[in-house]
């Protein structure tokens, strides 16, 4: 390991982690189920006929990808709060505050992402209404998924940081003070 570089592979990995749950989300949000009503000629009962539900699975896809890269960096890492401790000084400083937030935005993707896939595959199938005024077909609105994925490229810039100052953290070397023969108590000698 070079100094303070890490594993050129944990980079790679977590990156290319990342940019597949991003390519799922914006596939998940470019096939959103959309639904249409229709009636029933002789009956006043409506229904909602939606178009392909593959989205739902393309967020879930996403939502397992990034789970995938943040637990590698936390298992590689040991989620910083396991192992040995970290050198005090600025990269541990940077290290804690890239930690913080890439799990706050790490909380939020994941939280759009399945959030997006469950109310997308949650459908309203048949209604037997004989007045059916205010009848909508629910759906996903627009905007989620991409949520979603802008958190995720987020997460992705932010763990990079996070193992960049994390490996300085760790491989930067103890600054010991001078050990002294004598006593430091700060009490002069009689002579």
């Amino acid at each position: 390991m070079a100094e303070g570089r890490g594993s050129t592979l944990v980079h790679l990995l977590v990156v290319v982690l990342c940019l597949v749950a991003f390519g799922f989300a914006i596939a998940a949000e470019r096939r959103r189920s959309v639904g249409t009503m229709h009636k029933i000629e002789g009956t006043n009962e409506t229904f909602c006929s939606y178009s392909s539900d593959v989205a739902t699975g393309y967020g879930v896809g996403a939502f397992l990808f990034l789970l995938s890269g943040e637990s590698l960096l936390m298992g590689v890492t040991k989620c910083m709060c396991f192992g040995r401790p970290l050198t005090p000084g600025v990269n541990r400083a940077w290290s804690i505050i890239y930690f913080l937030s890439s799990w706050v935005t790490f909380l939020v993707a994941e939280a759009c992402l399945i959030a997006g896939a469950t109310k997308n595959a949650y459908h309203t199938k048949y209604r037997g209404m004989i007045y059916a005024h205010n009848f909508s077909c629910e759906a996903l609105r627009k905007g989620v998924f991409i949520a979603g994925a802008v958190f995720v490229v987020a997460t992705m810039i932010l763990n990079v940081y996070y193992y960049m100052y994390f490996t300085k953290a760790m491989t930067t070397p103890v600054s010991h003070k001078a050990n002294r023969v004598s006593s430091t108590v700060g009490m002069a000698g009689y002579a």
